[in-house]
């Protein structure tokens, strides 16, 4: 199984040829290190490295800055590859993100100083909006960045921050006015080896995406240039967050389809090899219609996330549609893992078999990038117009 569905008009043979590269290099340098990766709670940065020679994280990134000079079916490939290869850990989804918010915002010196850098792996990226007291509601957000000559001074903590232990460069969303709600909400980069005041809390314990690194941050009074703010002006922050949002939604619901692949193959697998009562698993007509359900939704997702992807080429992914992929693919997600996890019988609750972990990690998929409740809040906005 691919990302692509028949209908994939989006999809050039450049895409295909890069899915079945992407696909070999996951499983000679991904696939053996998930298990270790899991234990350990952290990718390690030579595969980071490793990923940026291939040319994995660089595929919608003009070749001035070190990418390819493609467009965004090549994060969405790479994304749904390393799903379908099982695998939870490595945040180059947040990645992508980060890049495209340098991309569509950052200034020409921004650009050539950031992008070429996370596109090959020595630089990595995270987004720094959650915080103690804030999540979907980022007008809540406490952080603060004031002006204090050529610098800001930043100020607060932030929570859930994916590749919290790794992140090289951090963009920090913040109130640069406090009274001026979401217009006073600005994003600004930070770059951690430059800084003072700037430190991690622990490594979090989570239920599921155990090899990624997620952590608390905090910045107490970390300088960081002016010219680091993202956008030309403060005060963009909140419609720079959400014009970026759908393309963090659509991978989520990019991410579902690969990890409901990947776990339909396995257990195919398993339900062919294990008897009970004289006959394979498989031979139950149970098994055969919870397989076929299984089927059926991965393909229905399959044409409407190809459809999103189109969307998203052509700048007309709205956030509402974005938001139906989220909450869509996330909540198939959740509901074929427990299918699948239960076809496996009691083995499927040994994390020795991959079901089980990839149980565990289909579950922040409806909450982060937003709540599948704010999902339905959006796309009721879209009727109730």
């Amino acid at each position: 199984m691919t990302l692509f569905s028949p209908s994939s008009s989006w999809a050039s043979e450049e895409h295909h040829l890069f899915s079945d590269s992407v696909q070999k290099f996951y499983e000679h340098e991904m696939v053996p290190k998930v298990e270790n990766w899991n234990e350990r709670g952290i990718v390690d940065r030579d595969f980071w490295l490793k990923a940026g020679a291939a040319g994995i994280m660089g595929g919608s990134v003009a070749e001035e800055y070190g990418g390819s000079g493609g467009d965004m079916g090549f994060d969405s490939v790479a994304l749904y590859e390393q799903s379908r290869a099982g695998d939870g850990s490595w945040g180059y989804g947040i990645q992508s993100i980060v890049i495209h918010y340098i991309t569509t915002y950052g200034s020409p010196e921004q650009k050539a100083n950031w992008l070429p850098k996370l596109v090959s792996g020595e630089k990595i990226g995270a987004l720094a909006m959650t915080e103690p007291g804030a999540g979907s509601d980022v007008q809540s957000i406490k952080t603060s960045a004031q002006k204090d000559g050529n610098q800001y001074t930043i100020n607060g903590s932030k929570i859930f921050i994916t590749n919290g232990q790794s992140a090289d460069l951090v963009i920090v969303t913040s109130k640069t006015d406090k009274d001026a709600g979401a217009k006073g909400v600005s994003l600004i980069m930070v770059d951690t080896s430059k800084v003072d005041g700037f430190r991690r809390g622990k490594n979090l314990k989570k239920l599921g995406l155990k090899g990624n690194d997620t952590s608390e941050l905090f910045f107490e009074n970390v300088k960081v240039p002016l010219t680091n703010l993202i956008g030309e002006e403060e005060g963009q922050g909140f419609y720079q967050l959400m014009k970026q949002l759908p393309w963090e939604r659509l991978l989520i619901g990019i991410t579902a389809l690969g990890a409901i692949d990947y776990a339909l193959d396995q257990t195919v697998n398993y339900v062919q090899q294990r008897n009970a009562f004289g006959k394979r698993i498989m031979d139950f007509q149970n098994t055969r219609f919870k397989l076929a359900e299984v089927k059926t939704k991965a393909e229905i997702l399959r044409s409407f996330v190809n459809d999103c992807i189109s969307r998203l080429k052509e700048n007309k992914l709205d956030a509402a549609t974005a938001s139906m992929a989220k909450w869509w693919g996330s909540q198939v997600q959740n509901e074929v893992m427990d299918e699948c996890l239960q076809l496996h019988g009691g083995y499927g609750f040994m994390m020795e078999y991959p079901i089980a972990r990839m149980y565990a990690d289909a579950r922040v998929q409806s909450i982060y990038g937003g709540t599948n409740e704010i999902m339905k809040e959006l796309i009721a906005r879209s009727i109730d117009k």
